[in-house]
């Protein structure tokens, strides 16, 4: 990786743009860093780290805080870096999260977005990338080495290891983890310690799931839990010995309760047929003590008096119907009195006034008539004057329609022309609407031909760049077609003494014609883009032809005015034809209802001439009565009113006559029931649910005695003084139930508690088979945790990250062991061991001492001089980043930066690192120093200054 240009701006304490060309600094491959404390020497290189991978080393990686306090608000935070990584030069421009003013508004801040781009130049044909995780995925890729390995090759930490030459133990371990990056191993390391925790709990949880299921089946089997091998075997056998005994037992009582009952069943039969045959005796005595003989005499008295009683109910009800026939007597002759009748002969009135109403037909006839034509009178008068109020609307509305159909007419003329003219305006309009697009594809057309200039132009220099240097080799492939004893086809000689050889990157034919080629392509597109430039010229041309002296929006509005305007002739023409048509209909209606109003008036005064005459004959045969219909009805009424009378009292006349017959129909029943007389037969008759109580008394009588007569014959053989002691029996049975249920509850306890233990056995020898393999991993999880965390095994009682950091520290001194070598010219070399360090602590493999080859003994490294100890730490730096470098695979880093420490070393030492950093450089390498030396500033010609100021640190470079 070789860095080539640096722009910050507003980045850290730079409030403006810096730029950093590499390039011209590495050009002797060695230049100074150098200024004042804080000023920004360190920020260059964060710059460069915050433009590869969006982090800065160490305390100041918080991103958020790179920007610039005191740059100018309206300026953005940028970095830009220009690299090659792998051949594949290309630029990064990176800026973080800032907050910027607002654009818009009464002021306040914006969070501006992170973003970051990167810009392939050269070695690569792809596209560019702007989204950030593609842009970190591209970088990683190339070089190789996350963020932390390129912190510690890019910048030598010298400084770190100088501390970790003069720290103890302790110190050391801290400063190698700095370093080396290994807290990964710390984390497993706690993985394994949190892994072993966790599992011993799960095993103890199981554990204690199989101690309750111990306890479980103690209380089950009602013992006290045992360790001992055998117990739930015993404990199982003693259970089963158990259930044996509690059946026997249970079998046993079973038999006994048995004999118990069946002792019990008789007595009980006996003392049930002693009861029977007692109650039996007991109710036949009963029955014949009761008073049956009233009970049959007082059921056939009643039995012969049923008839006389419903005959005697029937006079009621006649004597209620004679009632309702006077009532309707009274009424009728009420409602004939009201009608004005005072004659007595009813049948002979009411004949003679239906012959009068009967002559009153003819006449009623005419009447229904004369209000008929009444009515008609008054619809006549009604239509009339509906008719001339529709006379009055008509006549009104002819008055205006004249104007509408005159106004109608110049709007469809109107339109009409409209139409005639849209066609011309249409063409108008499409050439000012076409005008926008064909200048923007003018303009576009223009930049295409601009662009395809300047691609030809490009492709026709490197064609006469190759056609150039094909000329200038063109000895060379003269000489490749020579061949021996054939005439040169220049000179014609067959002898070659000396034929150009061939050179490495020369051009050829199929260079050149591969160049011709793409300048032949550039060629085509670029006369296609000057042909598409043409077409949109005249494009344009034929608008402003189509337009005239017109302007575009006229044209477009005059356009759009004539088609709505056209777009309204359909209706115009539909509105005017029936405009017309309606004034047609009006006239014809006009005609039709003047018609109709004279024939109105014409029969309405032929009607009244008729009403009047008609009304004459009338008034005479009414009489008093308000017309001849009135009357007529009168009689009609009158005659059935008197009907109605006569009727009245024949019925009111037959209903006495009927209930004098019922009274002697009583009378002749009562006599031939034995009764003395009516009174007698109605005391003796009773009503139908008495008699079926006496009925059933009787029965009940009957069957009760059948009943107890019965069963003394059936039980004839009962002895009724005998007494059955039933108390003893149920006690004894009672015993006995009760000792074979407890008997048989103990069996099932018995067999429950069996079955139980049983079932918790098999639970607890599976949950002991569970915990072995449980058992098993759980102690080989602790002995590979004791090994990791340095103890068990573990016979150097090295933790696992304290043996990462010693097999690191030992790669790193193999490495360094050779340029500290040389550097010290031939007496130092770094010896590492693994061994426990002598004051008894645990911090082991982390010790490096330096071996004097002046006394052939090695020494603590913190004995050697400040020179020295740099010498030493420079190394160490030098051999963590081929360490780093060979591991990842990654990109050779080509630039390196190395920080302070020489300030400590004399003239000779600093000559013979200068020597070391010489051999840097020669292998391509661009080292930079950070330092405040002054000697390195006479040494190294090619300076960086960092300035700082108030406004803000700048760059200064020295070139010598």
């Amino acid at each position: 990786m070789r860095l080539h240009r640096l722009e910050l701006t507003a980045f850290g304490p730079y409030a403006g743009t810096e730029v950093v060309d590499f390039d011209e600094l590495g050009a002797d491959g060695l230049f100074l860093l150098h200024g004042d404390t804080g000023a920004g020497k360190t920020t260059l290189l964060d710059a460069v780290a915050f433009a590869l991978f969006n982090k800065v080393p160490g305390a100041r990686g918080d991103v958020k805080k790179l920007r610039c306090d005191y740059a100018d608000p309206q300026k953005p935070t940028e970095v830009s870096l220009e690299l090659t990584v792998q051949g594949r030069r290309f630029r990064i421009v990176r800026s973080p999260e800032f907050d910027r003013p607002k654009k818009r508004g009464s002021g306040g801040f914006t969070t501006q977005p992170a973003k970051c781009s990167l810009t392939w130049l050269e070695g690569w044909d792809g596209e560019g990338l702007t989204r950030i995780d593609d842009v970190a995925q591209a970088v990683d890729s190339l070089l190789g080495m996350s963020h932390d390995q390129f912190f510690q090759v890019v910048l030598l930490p010298q400084g770190e290891f100088a501390r970790f030459l003069r720290a103890d133990t302790a110190e050391r371990e801290v400063l190698l983890e700095k370093l080396f990056g290994t807290g990964r191993f710390l984390d497993v390391e706690k993985w394994f310690r949190d892994k072993r925790v966790a599992a011993g709990r799960a095993l103890e949880d199981r554990r204690q799931v199989a101690a309750e299921l111990v306890q479980r089946v103690a209380e089950a089997a009602g013992e006290e839990p045992s360790s001992e091998p055998g117990w739930l075997d015993s404990a199982l056998e003693r259970l089963s010995s158990a259930v044996a005994a509690a059946d026997a037992l249970s079998e046993e009582t079973a038999g006994v309760a048995d004999g118990a009952e069946a002792l019990l069943a008789q007595s009980r039969v006996q003392a049930e047929q002693l009861r029977r045959a007692r109650e039996a005796r007991d109710m036949l005595a009963r029955v014949e003590a009761a008073d049956s003989a009233s009970w049959f005499a007082e059921r056939d008295a009643a039995r012969r008096a049923s008839p006389v009683g419903p005959a005697f109910g029937e006079i009621a009800k006649l004597q209620e119907t004679y009632k309702f026939a006077v009532r309707d007597e009274a009424r009728a002759a009420e409602a004939l009195a009201g009608l004005g009748y005072a004659g007595s002969s009813l049948r002979e009135d009411a004949e003679r006034f239906r012959e009068e109403a009967g002559g009153l037909g003819e006449l009623a006839a005419e009447a229904e008539r004369q209000q008929s034509d009444r009515r008609r009178l008054s619809v006549l008068k009604d239509n009339s004057h509906k008719v001339e109020r529709r006379l009055l609307a008509l006549n009104a509305e002819l008055d205006v329609l004249p104007e509408r159909v005159a106004r109608c007419r110049l709007q469809l003329d109107a339109a009409a022309e409209a139409s005639a003219r849209l066609e011309a305006l249409k063409s108008r309009a499409d050439a000012a609407l076409a005008l926008p697009d064909a200048t923007e594809a003018l303009a576009r057309t223009k930049k295409a031909v601009h662009e395809a200039i300047d691609v030809h132009q490009k492709a026709k220099d490197v064609l006469q760049q190759v056609r150039h240097q094909r000329l200038e080799n063109m000895a060379i492939e003269l000489a490749a077609a020579l061949k021996r004893g054939k005439p040169c086809a220049v000179c014609g000689s067959s002898s070659h003494p000396a034929p150009a050889q061939p050179m490495l990157g020369g051009v050829g034919a199929t260079d050149e014609d591969d160049a011709a080629a793409e300048e032949q392509v550039a060629l085509d597109r670029r006369t296609e883009a000057e042909r598409a430039a043409h077409g949109a010229e005249l494009r344009i041309q034929a608008c402003w032809e189509a337009l005239g002296s017109d302007e575009p929006a006229v044209a477009v509005a005059e356009y759009r005015a004539a088609l709505d305007l056209a777009r309204t002739r359909a209706q115009r023409q539909t509105e005017f034809v029936g405009l017309e048509a309606k004034t047609r209909e009006l006239g014809a209606e006009k005609a039709q209802v003047e018609q109709d109003l004279v024939s109105l008036r014409t029969e309405h005064a032929s009607l009244v001439v008729v009403v009047d005459d008609r009304g004459a004959r009338l008034d005479k045969a009414r009489g008093e009565h308000e017309d001849v219909l009135t009357r007529r009805d009168h009689l009609l009424r009158l005659a059935k009113a008197l009907v109605e009378l006569a009727d009245r009292r024949s019925a009111r006349d037959a209903a006495a006559a009927r209930v004098d017959e019922q009274r002697t129909l009583v009378t002749t029943l009562a006599t031939e029931a034995g009764f003395a007389d009516v009174d007698a037969a109605r005391a003796a008759a009773r009503s139908p649910e008495k008699l079926q109580a006496l009925d059933e008394w009787i029965a009940s009588w009957e069957r009760a005695r059948a009943s107890a007569l019965a069963t003394l014959e059936e039980l004839a053989g009962v002895d009724l003084d005998a007494e059955v002691d039933l108390g003893e029996v149920t006690a004894v049975w009672s015993s006995a139930r009760a000792a074979a249920s407890s008997a048989a509850t103990a069996r099932v306890r018995a067999r429950e508690a069996f079955d139980r233990v049983g079932q918790l056995a098999a639970r607890l020898r599976a949950e002991w088979k569970s915990l072995e393999p449980l058992e098993s991993a759980y102690a080989e999880l602790v002995g590979l945790s004791d090994v990791i965390n340095g103890s068990g095994q573990n016979a150097k009682r090295m933790t696992l990250r304290s043996y990462v950091l010693a097999a690191r520290l030992e790669e790193v001194a193999v490495a360094a062991s050779a340029r500290l070598h040389r550097m010290s010219q031939g007496r130092y070399g770094f010896v590492h061991s693994d061994s426990a360090s002598s004051k008894g602590t645990r911090k082991v493999g982390l010790s490096l001492d330096v071996l004097d080859d002046y006394s052939g003994r090695a020494r603590p490294a913190k004995t050697l001089s400040g020179g020295e100890s740099f010498l030493a730490s420079l190394s160490l730096a030098l051999g963590l980043a081929d360490v780093v470098a060979n591991e990842t695979g990654g990109a050779l880093l080509d630039t390196l930066f190395i920080d302070e420490g020489f300030g400590t070393l004399d003239s000779d030492t600093l000559d013979i690192v200068m020597n070391t950093l010489d051999e840097l450089r020669a292998g391509g390498r661009v080292v930079g120093l950070v330092s405040h030396v002054e000697e390195l500033r006479q040494r190294i010609p090619t300076r960086l200054r960092v300035r700082k100021a108030r406004s803000g640190s700048t760059l200064e470079v020295s070139l010598g």
